[in-house]
């Protein structure tokens, strides 16, 4: 699935939420599924540019990257995994040129701070930086 696509879907399934903190709730909630990652923790792969200690990986499996992520916030987590798995399963070309903001075209950074939207910004800078080095 193309990451048009995706967005496309991604803001179908969150457009019945119309209140933003309940937005944030649900990457909250939807990050939770997902298990801590104790093994990434390390400055390697930790994404610099952010107050709270984020970090990532991402691995080429099949032609298509897969991103791993964690963070000790519950919600920049809850972000930061909303966009891994919204750039997960993609080839690296696509991800590598990709302006798509997810998290913008949901509406969730407009309540953050400006430190929270710079750390943000840093994590997709790196997923585009992962997926660069993969082409």
């Amino acid at each position: 699935m193309s990451l048009e696509t995706k967005l496309a879907q991604l803001v179908e399934d969150f457009a019945p939420i119309d209140d933003v903190h309940e937005r944030l709730t649900l990457a909250v909630d939807r990050a939770r599924r997902h298990p801590p990652l104790p093994a990434i923790r390390t400055d390697e792969h930790r994404v610099l540019g952010c107050i709270s200690a984020v970090w990532l990986t991402a691995e080429l499996r099949d032609g298509l990257l897969h991103f791993h992520a964690d963070a000790d916030s519950p919600l920049v987590r809850g972000l930061v995994i909303l966009l891994t798995d919204f750039f997960s399963d993609a080839v690296p070309a696509e991800i590598a040129g990709s302006d798509a903001d997810p998290l913008a075209a949901l509406d969730l950074t407009r309540n953050l701070s400006p430190t929270r939207q710079n750390g943000l910004a840093a994590v997709r800078t790196r997923i585009r930086t992962l997926a660069h080095s993969h082409l």
